[in-house]
């Protein structure tokens, strides 16, 4: 599936989720292994989002050491002209 099909799906779900789904509590397990319960808002923020803040970091160090302009990623990097 392509990724601009997967946020048109996102989206979709988001809009149409009732809220208190979000308070209802998530599990992160690996079979009989529990590794943490919480809120699921609290699973999107702490775990999703951070997880893609860190790769986007570790992205921008890798081109960074490559030589190569970095894009804007919440507006024009010192990389882009103007």
């Amino acid at each position: 599936m392509a990724l601009h099909d997967l946020i048109g799906e996102s989206r979709k779900i988001l809009t149409e989720i009732d809220e208190a789904e979000f308070d209802k509590p998530w599990t992160m397990r690996n079979g009989e292994q529990i590794y943490f319960t919480m809120p699921k808002k609290n699973v999107v923020r702490t775990w999703c989002l951070n997880h893609l803040f860190h790769h986007r970091g570790q992205l921008t160090v890798y081109l960074r050491l490559l030589n190569i302009p970095l894009p804007g990623t919440y507006g024009p990097s010192a990389d882009t002209a103007g």
